[in-house]
């Protein structure tokens, strides 16, 4: 500790001639005390002298320089496998009792020398409070978010040496090899686990969609591998309840052998389904527990109704009809309008070709469809009658040949790069010849292009009126350009495309409910079942001041009550991990005299990833070890670790030296000081007669 100044140190003598001069002056002939002793009024000059010499030197803003130094030791950071996997083995029991044991002492014996930080790892990386805690409990592991984590964590510290202890099997992130690669600290691995091929057939993978539709067929993929069980059968069943949907044997040929199985389900019923696919055990197997995998399927009913009405038969409606018909989300049907009985309500979007036309002026159909909110794709004449979409006059005698261009900017929905390229080469439609009065909500697809003219002219257009949706293809001979598209890619796939897209926009509605839940349909086991809520007023808008409630319930019909807590301006709930199952919802909130409720379900699926494979890669973490000059070591030289620590020049203790400037000024006991010596002399001034 010293003091520096911003001014030369010599001024301090200017300081002292101050306090002297200003002392000399006040006491030297003063008349007050004159019947005072010499020591009294040395001693009052004194502190006059002192006061104003401080207050002085204050004024040279002098700084106190303090130096602090720290000494850090090394931190050296024992990280534990938690996963189940390292008891899928015969030493189980040994990892239950004295390995814990073992890593404890070797965790005592560093704390004598460094500072140890002790953490697991599996799903996340937690804290260790001591290895008796240790449960081998976790569902999934992952290696490479240790490495990130203490990155993360220790980046500015003394860290000495990093100790892994697990079986080197991983079935979530990258490889730690590779994701360690910015650690610039010493890796020791500890080779936990059993290396030996053991006899076992395993349900590795079941690939599947989360979602299916009713009345149609989804496919599985089931990956089987089976290790030194050469010659011997098993059969693959996939069962919904007590039923057996699908079963096939299985011929294992070599002992490392591994197939994938096709299986096709229908879905016959709507809503969350349940499957189990399973492999009957084989003799000597060591473990059955990854015989077995559940599946759930969310079932939809929600094939979109779509109606084809047209004034004659006509390519185009063969056309449209079959590039929907590809797509198994539709339903499509197709009438002559004059053979059309059925009520319009029922359908979710109404495809019209030429009409009103020749024969029929169509107006029990359009005086249903301008009253309800189907949305419309009409082709030809029909945007002049209805009271939705853009209006058109146009001269029946009178058409042109005109070929489509595209407009770039169309915001509705993304053509592909290819569909761009194609349309370019689509031969030309008949369009009637007329003038269009597109309103301010409409958006224009393709223009007319007459010779080599780009007018603008729509061809095709989209519009809305409030919740509407009208599309109007001004024209006809749309089934050219799906033969254009064969011959050109031998498949149908950009036409469909382009109807398809068109057919999605038109049909998807906006939810415009009061009250939403929104949430996934299947959760795995070892993630929180989480929801969010929202509810609107009657001018739709968000508000959440009142409470929504829910009760989930399971297969048992055993009822689990909560209540979202509120977020800015809506709702959120965290209601836990929920054991593997099926479990139905129902959630309510009451806005003043109103109760809405919503109706949902969601799975939750089990987590056998580390049932999958029990052979412990102890190459990786030789590899792991090697690439950060440390070294792999196995359970029985546990007691070594700390020696190889020791011995090591590169991990000892740093010291920090941290320098500060603090103001004189600043200190509080210097203004006491200067308060005691100008009160002393003020008593002393008081005390012999003077103020």
């Amino acid at each position: 500790m010293n003091i520096v100044f911003e001014y030369p140190s010599w001024f301090i003598l200017f300081c002292l001639i101050a306090g002297f001069a200003y002392a000399f002056i006040l006491y030297r002939k003063d008349k007050k005390f004159s019947e005072s002793s010499v020591w009294i009024i040395r001693s009052m000059a004194a502190f006059r002298f002192l006061a104003v010499t401080i207050l002085s030197f204050l004024l040279l803003s002098p700084l106190l320089k303090t130096v602090n130094r720290e000494v850090e030791k090394p931190v050296i950071i024992v990280a534990q496998d938690n996963s189940q996997s390292l008891l899928m083995n015969k030493d189980s029991a040994f990892y239950r009792t004295e390995y814990k044991q073992k890593l404890q002492k070797l965790i005592d014996e560093l704390s004598g020398k460094y500072t140890v930080f002790t953490y697991t790892f599996a799903d996340h990386v937690k804290e260790l409070a001591s290895a008796d805690s240790l449960r081998f409990s976790e569902k999934q592991t992952d290696i490479s978010s240790l490495f990130t984590e203490m990155e993360t964590r220790y980046s500015n510290r003394n860290v000495g040496a990093i100790i892994v202890a697990t079986d080197g099997l991983y079935n979530k992130g990258a490889n730690p090899v590779y994701t360690s690669s910015k650690l610039k600290v010493p890796v020791y691995t500890i080779a936990l686990g059993d290396t030996t091929i053991k006899k076992d057939l395993v349900l590795s993978r079941i690939d599947h969609n989360r979602i299916a539709y009713l009345g149609n067929q989804f496919p599985l993929e089931v990956v089987i591998d089976a290790k030194q069980l050469k010659g011997k059968t098993s059969t693959l069943t996939v069962s919904k309840g007590n039923v057996n949907v699908f079963s096939q044997a299985i011929n294992i040929s070599t002992d490392a052998y591994t197939t994938t199985i096709p299986v096709l389900l229908e879905a016959k019923d709507a809503g969350l389904q349940h499957y189990k696919v399973k492999l009957i055990p084989v003799a000597e197997e060591t473990s059955t527990l990854n015989n077995a995998k559940d599946i759930f399927i969310d079932v939809l009913d929600a094939r979109q109704k779509i109606l084809i009405l047209a004034d004659v038969p006509h390519p185009d409606v063969a056309a449209l009809k079959e590039a929907l018909e590809e797509n198994q989300n539709y339903e499509v049907e197709s009438y002559a309008i004059d053979a059309f009985d059925k009520p319009i309500k029922k359908y979710n979007l109404v495809i019209l070709h030429q009409l009103p036309g020749i024969r029929t002026s169509a107006s029990k159909v359009l005086t249903e469809l301008n009253a309800s909110d189907i949305p419309v794709w009409a082709f030809s004449g029909a945007g002049a009658l209805m009271k939705k979409g853009p209006r058109s006059a146009v001269a029946a005698s009178r058409t042109n040949e005109c070929e489509p261009v595209m407009d770039d900017n169309f915001p509705l929905f993304t053509i592909s790069d290819e569909l761009r390229s194609a349309i370019k080469d689509f031969p030309a439609v008949v369009c009637p010849f007329g003038t269009y009065q597109a309103d301010n909500n409409s958006d224009v697809l393709f223009y007319q292009r007459i010779g080599v003219v780009d007018t603008k002219t729509p061809m095709m257009l989209f519009s809305t009126e409030g919740d509407n949706k009208v599309a109007v293809f001004t024209g006809e001979g749309i089934w050219k350009w799906r033969l254009q598209d064969f011959a050109a890619h031998s498949n149908h796939a950009l036409f469909n495309e382009l109807v398809t897209k068109t057919v999605q926009y038109l049909s998807v509605k906006v939810d415009k409910s009061f009250f939403r839940i929104i949430g996934k349909n299947n959760f795995m086991e070892n993630e929180p079942v989480e929801m969010e809520a929202e509810v609107y007023n009657q001018s739709y808008e968000l508000i959440n001041e009142p409470e929504v409630s829910i009760v989930i319930s399971n297969a048992d019909n055993k009822k689990f009550p909560f209540t979202f807590g509120k977020t800015s301006n809506a709702y959120r709930l965290n209601a836990g991990m929920f054991p593997p199952g099926e479990y139905k919802y129902e959630a309510k909130v009451k806005v003043g005299d109103k109760l809405y409720a919503q109706k949902g379900e969601f799975s939750v699926s089990a987590l056998q990833v580390e049932f999958t494979n029990t052979v412990a890669d102890h190459q990786m973490l030789y590899s792991l070890a090697q690439k950060h000059g440390g070294e792999m070591i196995y359970p029985a030289a546990m007691g070594q670790l700390a020696e190889k620590l020791n011995a090591r020049e590169d991990i000892k203790s740093v010291s920090y030296s941290e320098k500060k400037l603090n103001d004189l000024v600043n200190l509080k006991w210097i203004f006491f000081v200067i308060l005691a010596l100008i009160s002393a002399e003020w008593f002393m001034r008081k005390r012999n007669g003077a103020y």
